[in-house]
């Protein structure tokens, strides 16, 4: 990874300023969190307001000294913004001070590198970087006018930047060939379970949320849970068993965060499709926040971004025990569907009412009854309990089999459609 981290939390100075051209400002709280959650040891805070950004340093003459008199009174070694810097901007900046100087968008990505475990996971976050970097290349060389030359490096006339810039396009041609065969393994493993009818339902939600430790209470998956945020970066799916549905796919995605950087969304692209092309969205809401509701905000505008805004959602109201005399409840419209689900995750209170959600919103695409099978036509029975869908059988005197079945109405679909126009063929009877 491009970045290297001391063993130690880094000394750090915070920036935040108040922008009045910015209608939607950062949370400094949240920012925060995010230079705890990158390993940085803040030693200040420091604000301040402004009409606009100063179009050279962001923050102005007055506060770039202010900034300057913190790193030295505290020997800071890293200044953080909670802003995305311009190049030249970054640049300014750091002549100024004389030490590293990081934006929003170069901590989310110091993160990412961090919590990335997969091979997919790595691809994601080295394109995003590179990406990232390569508006940034200019930066620390001081030969940059020279000309390639001496024994073996003769023939190309490239200064050093443009032999850096070739070298880092074609290093993120070769990672966004290897994340295309990725998208195509995905959108086959998709296809596959279109096919065979098995809703895939993910939890999204804001980082920290609480989305990981509700996947592992509905699964015992034991995925990596930590009150951090982006705890989890590569995505994890399992198969759960629902009652009165059958099986379903629950998909554990990345957390969204507020100006997810659109760079992270594309480089993301592949994992965030299992949440655009899911049968059910759970919403998962940090209920005991006070800024819940803008939170939600931010996610429905990442869900836009691709292209899963229009998908049922079930809300999930999670952390009830951080909240005073709150009972775990299913909130219903005015059809009787449930459209919100108030529960803990830790303690596991209120998790049976979101099974029961899940499966009524599910339930939807089900149907249930019983189909007669002829003796003969045991290899329906063998599909049919292979698919989960018998609920009980009974036998007739002539080894004619009654089954009671749950499932999808395109499976019942598929499997009889070999029968029709048969006289003798499995008769079925939907329940009343």
């Amino acid at each position: 990874m491009f970045f290297e981290r001391p063993e130690s939390g880094e000394l750090a100075v915070l920036v935040h300023l108040e922008l009045s051209a910015i209608d939607s400002p950062e949370d400094p709280r949240e920012f925060e969190e995010l230079a705890l959650s990158a390993g940085a040891d803040p030693v200040t805070f420091i604000f301040g307001q402004r009409a606009k950004p100063d179009p050279r340093t962001f923050v102005g003459r007055g506060k770039l000294e202010e900034i300057q008199q913190a790193v030295r009174e505290h020997g800071a070694e890293l200044v953080i913004f909670d802003h995305n810097l311009s190049p030249s901007q970054e640049r300014n900046i750091e002549r100024e001070l004389r030490c590293r100087v990081l934006d929003r968008t170069g901590l989310i990505l110091d993160i990412f590198a961090q919590r990335a475990r997969t091979h997919e996971g790595k691809l994601q976050v080295e394109l995003a970087q590179l990406r990232h970097m390569a508006t940034r290349l200019v930066r620390g060389w001081t030969h940059l006018e020279r000309q390639k030359g001496g024994i073996g490096l003769r023939g190309p006339g490239e200064t050093q930047l443009e032999t850096d810039r070739r070298l880092l396009r074609a290093r993120i041609d070769s990672i966004e060939k290897r994340l295309e065969k990725v998208r195509r393994q995905r959108d086959q493993g998709r296809r596959a379970r279109t096919r065979a009818e098995v809703p895939t339902v993910s939890l999204v939600g804001y980082t920290n949320a609480g989305k990981s430790t509700l996947f592992n209470r509905l699964t015992d998956a034991g995925v990596y849970v930590r009150d951090q945020l982006f705890a989890t970066l590569d995505p994890t799916m399992r198969r759960v068993e629902l009652p009165s549905v059958g099986g379903m796919i629950l998909a554990d995605t990345v957390g969204f965060v507020s100006h997810l950087p659109h760079r992270l969304v594309e480089a993301f692209r592949a994992t965030l499709e299992e949440a655009a092309s899911a049968t059910l969205l759970l919403h998962v809401v940090d209920a005991a926040s006070d800024d819940r509701l803008r939170l939600m905000e931010e996610v429905q505008l990442v869900l836009e971004e691709i292209g899963a805004a229009d998908l049922p959602q079930l809300v999930v109201y999670n952390k009830i025990d951080l909240l005073a005399a709150k009972e775990p409840t299913i909130d219903r419209d005015a059809d009787g569907v449930p459209r919100a689900v108030w529960l803990s995750a830790v303690t596991g209170e209120g998790c049976e009412l979101l099974v029961d959600a899940i499966s009524e919103r599910l339930g939807e695409q089900m149907v249930r009854g019983h189909l007669l099978v002829a003796a003969r036509h045991s290899r329906l029975r063998a599909q049919l309990y292979e698919m989960n869908a018998v609920k009980g059988e009974e036998y007739r005197d002539n080894g004619d089999c009654e089954l009671e079945l749950v499932l999808p109405r395109g499976d019942l679909q598929r499997l009889l459609a070999p029968f029709a126009g048969a006289a003798d063929g499995p008769q079925w009877r939907a329940a009343e």
